[in-house]
């Protein structure tokens, strides 16, 4: 970011997640090694797949009003919260802000395939009368910006990117530089998803991509020889990032400084990586050289690790590329949240910055019995306590699209 020339820090966070609904719950939650997996119905005939990630003790009514939830779809209306929690929590409305200098980078993966599905059936049962007129707007991947920039007023860059997976640290990444180059003092950006449905399920069951386990909490497993793949997961995270001098200046509470951003792709595949993990090296390597610090300054990284036989092995081979014998401590959240698709980089970046503000590792639970190619420190089971000033995250997307944020304390 330093090439850029204004540095950017957080001030504020926001998360729904199958394991808590608040950045302090969500935490503590992961901190403990509490898995959000449960037993899912959804309604399909002969379905192997019977879990997932759903929130939990979650009522939309509680924060948006019954007409606005009726006109957008769940992971829209996701969005749309987290962002709210991160924004009360930096006090920026509190402040004298110059509102054509905030804006909203916020994604999805999939988006509204829960709607796309409703409306389908109305259109064959019922025909196109029936449709919603806001089946559109309440379903595209950029509404969670549109709308939050409606309900605060805020005029700066307006944008949504989708890169599957790693959807949410690209519109961190890109909302940082946003403000790294004079176009923003503030941006709101994350990526939420609710993709827990009959339809995204059957299609990610063909891919062969989801864990079979019939024991939810154990199911997510990331670099154990007994891993089956992912766990679909639902949520949101929000960061609402600001040019340091602006945050100072309002006198903000600083969460972290994003000093990194680096994107990369494999050419390789459209949902495979390759065997060298060469794309996710690649992206480490960018934000490394970005944030202008030492391999030897990282002292967490939050993995992808989603628990999938291919993806564990390429990312523990990329991570050896790139930091020789001197791989920092690791491990994967997504044992305990699954995998949020677009959600997952916010969520995760999340838990980064709380490690560097709590001083504590949070464990990838489930790791039993590691698989032989899988051979670095991924913190099995239990969470540590160790000093945290550069954490690393890392995601990776359908499409052969990666990214890597670095966090540092300040």
């Amino acid at each position: 970011m330093k090439q850029l020339h204004r540095r950017v820090v957080v001030t504020g966070l926001g998360i729904l997640s199958p394991i808590g609904n608040t950045v302090k719950t969500a935490w503590q939650s992961c901190v403990d090694g509490k898995s959000g997996i449960d037993l899912i119905d959804i309604g399909l005939e002969d379905n192997p797949v019977k879990i997932g990630g759903r929130l939990k003790n979650f009522e939309p009514e509680n924060f948006l009003d019954s007409k606005e939830i009726r006109r957008i779809d769940p992971f829209i209306q996701y969005g749309i919260i987290a962002a709210n929690q991160s924004i009360e929590n930096s006090g920026i409305l509190d402040s004298k802000i110059d509102l054509t200098r905030v804006g909203v980078n916020f994604g999805a993966g999939i988006g509204g395939i829960d709607t796309i599905e409703k409306n389908k059936v109305l259109l064959a049962e019922r025909g196109y009368k029936k449709v919603s007129p806001f089946f559109v707007p309440g379903s595209i991947v950029n509404m969670i910006s549109g709308l939050v920039s409606i309900k605060h007023g805020f005029m700066g860059p307006n944008t949504s990117v989708v890169t599957a997976c790693s959807t949410g640290n690209h519109c961190i990444g890109t909302a940082a530089r946003s403000i790294a180059c004079g176009e923003a003092d503030i941006m709101i950006a994350g990526g939420a998803e609710m993709a827990s449905t009959p339809l995204s399920i059957a299609g990610f069951i063909a891919a062969r991509a989801l864990s079979t386990n019939s024991d939810p909490k154990a199911a997510s497993r990331p670099w154990d020889r007994d891993r089956d793949g992912f766990v679909l997961s639902d949520g949101a995270g929000s960061l609402v990032l600001e040019d340091i001098d602006h945050a100072k200046a309002r006198g903000a509470t600083i969460h972290a400084e994003i000093i990194g951003f680096g994107a990369s792709s494999d050419a390789y595949h459209m949902t495979a990586p390759p065997e060298d993990g060469r794309g996710a090296a690649l992206a480490m390597s960018n934000a490394i050289l970005d944030a202008e610090i030492n391999l030897s300054d990282v002292d967490y990284i939050n993995a992808h690790g989603t628990s999938t036989p291919l993806g564990d092995v390429a990312e523990t081979i990329a991570l050896k590329n790139v930091f020789g014998e001197s791989v920092p401590q690791i491990s994967s959240t997504k044992s305990m949240t699954g995998h949020t698709l677009g959600a997952a980089g916010a969520i995760e970046s999340i838990f980064c910055i709380k490690a560097i503000n709590e001083g504590v590792i949070p464990p990838t639970i489930n790791l039993d019995n590691p698989d032989p190619l899988c051979d670095l420190n991924y913190t099995p089971l239990v969470s540590i306590e160790k000093n945290v000033s550069v954490a690393m995250n890392n995601s990776f997307g359908f499409g052969g699209t990666n990214s890597t944020l670095v966090f540092k304390k300040i």
